[in-house]
């Protein structure tokens, strides 16, 4: 990802976000801190077998999105992560329920449930 001073002091609402769509904008953090807290948080809150895969899916779009150019895709990415964050650290992820609106748009391969213990 390509900041620019800009972008670095960039915030939903100062690039046009639609103010109905989100409660308050956060402060971003830039990709390096929030890549750090996210590897971060999967070592304390997670258990192995999660973190090891959480860590390998977030250095994975880590890297996928180090070329983005479009200030819009660049602040979507890090809200949506600096969110995940938070809930990961807040262990918001544990009691969350998805909604039938987004295991509708789920693949075949996203529904396959692991079996429960």
């Amino acid at each position: 990802m390509k900041f620019t001073t800009r972008l670095l002091f960039a915030t939903p609402t100062s690039i046009g976000w639609n103010k109905g769509l989100q409660p308050a904008p956060l402060n971003l953090l830039p990709p390096m801190p929030l890549y750090r807290r996210l590897l971060r948080a999967h070592r304390h809150k997670l258990p192995k077998e999660q973190r090891l895969m959480g860590d390998e899916y977030v250095k994975a779009e880590f890297r996928r999105h180090r070329d983005v150019d479009n200030p819009l895709h660049i602040i979507g990415f890090l809200t949506e992560w600096q969110l995940y964050a938070q809930a990961i650290e807040d262990n918001a992820w544990r009691d969350a329920v998805l909604e039938r609106d987004m295991i509708d748009k789920m693949s075949g391969m996203q529904r396959i449930r692991k079996p429960a213990r």
